[in-house]
């Protein structure tokens, strides 16, 4: 699929059931021209989430030390407060898949009953996993395995009747296999099936309602069975501008973590000074990057890049298993899926929970992040997912990429524990979150190449999420639109840097995860809501 016209990509192929609506697509938008430059805008959409942002922009700069303190309060009082209702929607989630996958709903095809997909396996696996989760899994691939086998390996401590540690569950007090397999539970249950159904659900609704209904490809859309000509008023003006500002600040969240975690690695290959100056910088320098994707469009820019990421992620990830502990790496893929199976009843369950710590510090922050990128991830899943049956799409968006987060996690993070367990390596332990991959990367062979190329893959992520989330956010703010003007697009891809930037200056990492958190709370009753629309619209659709 080429950038093609709105009317090239929603026309089905075969069978379909469209709503009948006299809404058009851009019907409220603001066409015009300013110099050489044109706009075609949704008039409320896109001016009240521009200036949410410019005004949020605004206020975090000019009040850098006062707002520091309010994010880490935001985070705190969202996760310890909220975290059963983020476990809740997170298992909702998981169920509404599955049951799609056996039940006869499962065999309508996105686009009608005679579609065909756009895309081979190759490069649609490709979009999917650098889009959905390449940021976060550089930067936690390594640091989150370890960090869950250190707090379980040391147990429980209790004061005045409350736990405070961070050990997952019950922990595995002085018991190295037993904190191994727990740590890769935990690991791979925020990184497998859950995540990845929070992306299917939205994807889909937005696939079904766009390519089946006929409708815009906007968020607003998935909620037609519900609303019904309500959606084109304020009901979807609401839908849609929680989706820009969740997608923006979920962005900026990941684009943060990169950044950070890119000027370790020049500071461990080449020292470069660390700081925030540093982080600034990389922050510009690869928003320009992503400019520059942005104008080729999403063939000549998103789509190379994810293939060419893929190929050096695959590498690297080769090369670390080759490596690293080999023989541990292989059968522990198998021994981690089975430990996450045996673990999950237990980690998602949403009430009574003794490891507080862990199920609001990890697992809340995580769902909400998951949700905050939702509206970016789903919708561009869904332009690239058309002509799959429904049951393909949700069989390969959660278990495709799950089963890679699984041996990505086992490697990385299983050759960490490997190396401070069995060889008693401890630089890992002792660095920085940014830096250690970089130092598990130092104990293995050819380490300044190897780190060389994980700085490369962190600059790329960084471009293509960048890149498709400019996208994402252009066609929500643009009415549906999937053919507005390039300049919309530069300017929602340079406020993404300029947001990663402000927050970075108003408390670093925990300014960025409090608005993350922020954003998905109210995203996440968007999401909810969702899951019922779609499956209303699923009944009505003929079946291949």
């Amino acid at each position: 699929m080429s950038d093609k016209s709105h009317e090239e990509l929603m026309k089905p192929d075969g069978d379909v059931n469209p709503i009948d609506t006299d809404y058009q697509v851009g019907q409220d938008n603001i066409a015009m021209k300013i110099g050489p430059l044109g706009l075609d805008i949704h008039n409320r959409v896109f001016l009240i989430s521009g200036l949410a942002v410019v005004l949020f922009v605004f206020v975090t700069l000019a009040f850098q030390k006062d707002v520091a303190p309010v994010f880490g309060d935001i985070r705190s009082w969202l996760t310890s407060n909220l975290d059963w209702f983020f476990l809740s929607a997170g298992d909702i989630f998981v169920i509404v898949c599955l049951v799609l996958v056996v039940s006869p709903l499962g065999k309508v095809r996105l686009g009608g009953t005679e579609a065909t997909p756009d895309y081979t396996y190759a490069g649609w696996f490709s979009m999917l996993f650098a889009a959905g989760m390449g940021i976060g899994l550089m930067f936690y691939g390594v640091s989150e395995p370890l960090s869950h086998y250190a707090s379980a390996f040391g147990g429980t401590s209790v004061e005045n009747g409350v736990r405070t540690d961070w050990a997952p569950l019950g922990a595995a007090a002085g018991d190295a296999a037993a904190a191994k397999d727990l740590a890769m539970a935990a690991t791979i249950y925020h990184w497998g099936l859950h995540p990845w159904a929070i992306y299917a659900i939205l994807a889909l609704g937005l696939a079904l309602f766009s390519f089946n209904k006929g409708l815009p490809l906007t968020m607003r859309s998935v909620f037609y069975p519900l609303f019904g000509e309500r959606v084109w008023g304020w009901v979807g003006h609401v839908i849609d501008i929680l989706a820009v500002v969740a997608t923006l600040f979920g962005l900026a969240t990941s684009l943060g973590f990169g950044a950070s975690q890119a000027a370790a690695g020049l500071n461990f290959l080449f020292g470069v000074p660390l700081g925030t100056t540093t982080e600034i910088v990389l922050v510009i320098l690869i928003t320009a990057l992503a400019l520059v994707s942005v104008m080729a469009g999403l063939d000549a820019g998103v789509k190379r890049l994810s293939e060419i990421n893929m190929m050096l992620a695959i590498a690297l990830l080769l090369f670390v298993i080759v490596m690293g502990p080999t023989l541990a790496i292989v059968t522990g893929f198998f021994g981690n899926i089975a430990s996450y199976v045996e673990h999950l009843p237990a980690l998602a369950n949403p009430f009574g929970r003794e490891d507080a710590n862990f199920s609001q510090g990890w697992t809340a922050f995580y769902w909400a992040w998951w949700i905050s990128w939702s509206p970016f991830v789903g919708m561009f899943i869904a332009r690239v997912s058309r002509g799959r049956s429904v049951r393909e799409f949700i069989v390969c968006v959660l278990l495709i990429p799950s089963l890679a987060c699984v041996l990505w996690m086992t490697a990385f993070g299983g050759t960490a524990i490997s190396q401070l367990v069995n060889d008693g390596y401890t630089a890992v332990t002792e660095a920085a979150l940014p830096l250690q991959l970089f130092a598990m990367l130092d104990a293995l062979p050819l380490a300044s190449i190897t780190s060389f190329i994980g700085i490369v893959l962190v600059v790329v992520f960084f471009v293509t999420s960048s890149d498709s989330g400019s996208l994402v956010i252009d066609t929500i703010a643009a009415g549906g639109k999937v053919d507005a003007p390039v300049p919309q697009r530069v300017f929602w891809c340079t406020f993404e840097g300029l947001v990663a930037i402000v927050l970075l200056l108003g408390g670093g990492l925990v300014a960025l995860q409090a608005m993350a958190v922020s954003t998905g709370f109210p995203f996440t009753i968007v999401l909810l809501v969702a899951c019922v629309s779609v499956i209303k619209g699923l009944m009505s659709e003929p079946r291949s």
